[in-house]
């Protein structure tokens, strides 16, 4: 068995990675074909990837134009902890009101641990009118956990 399959997640693993998880790297395609890199607070939706941004952010705008994305999602200090979880996929575009306030409240719940949905619906209520969401659609999956090798 070769090292990369060694310490491949299989895909228990990779869920729970994901429902751990808070904060993800986030790429996008920038009009002249740059990368846009961006660290992004996550929720899951169905066990998908799911973000909510302002409408008119850069990422918004590339997306529109180029739904194809990169999350990156990874742990360790060290190279022998290292942890992580890179999906490739095509953001969907959530517009529906009562889903988008749905996703932002599943990423407030995860970035606030332990706060009561009664605290966080103001904040989500009033940042919510300006953002839409997207789910990422996995098209590839590739993982790795350097802690298989010891």
């Amino acid at each position: 068995m070769n090292q990369r399959a060694r310490i491949a997640m299989p895909e228990d693993e990779i869920a729970a990675f994901l429902e751990s998880s808070g904060k993800l790297q986030l790429a996008t395609i920038n009009p002249d074909g740059t990368p846009h890199l961006v660290t992004m607070f996550y929720g899951l939706d169905e066990g998908r990837i799911a973000f909510w941004t302002y409408r008119k952010s850069q990422k918004a705008r590339n997306i529109a134009r180029d739904p194809r994305v990169s999350c990156l999602i990874e742990a360790g200090e060290s190279y022998d902890e290292l942890r992580g979880v890179l999906v490739y996929g095509t953001a969907t575009l959530v517009e529906d009101r009562d889903r988008v306030m749905a996703i932002g409240l599943e990423v407030a719940r995860r970035t606030t641990p332990g706060v009561a949905d009664e605290l966080l619906l103001p904040y989500v209520e009033k940042t919510g009118l300006k953002r839409v969401a997207y789910v990422v659609e996995r098209t590839k999956v590739v993982s790795w956990d350097h802690r298989r090798l010891r």
